[in-house]
């Protein structure tokens, strides 16, 4: 099955509205959002922790699978527009096999 995953930078009102989205698109089989293993370089020891510069939005890690790849670019098309009416930043990646 087409797999998409994407990062989201924005709220979890953001976030939940995109996954609401997905779950009511037809061809959409899966929706799930997973644990972000990339690293952060966030240091609790270093002279910049807790300064307002360092916080903002949330990164958000989803996976969708579908059951066609007609299906997988409709779900990001209609990604893209919400995340430009929500202000959010969504990044895509797509799977190779």
């Amino acid at each position: 099955m087409p797999l998409l995953r994407l990062r989201v930078t924005g709220s979890e009102d953001a976030v939940r509205a995109i996954g609401n989205l997905l779950e009511s698109l037809e061809g959409v089989v899966h929706v799930e959002e997973v644990a972000d293993l990339m690293p952060h370089m966030d240091d609790a020891d270093s002279s910049s922790a807790g300064l307002s510069d360092l916080s903002g939005p949330d990164n958000h890690a989803l996976e969708i699978e579908a059951s066609n790849p007609s299906s997988l670019n409709r779900a990001r098309e209609a990604v893209e527009a919400l995340a430009f009416d929500l202000d959010v930043l969504v990044e895509f990646e797509e799977d190779e096999a």
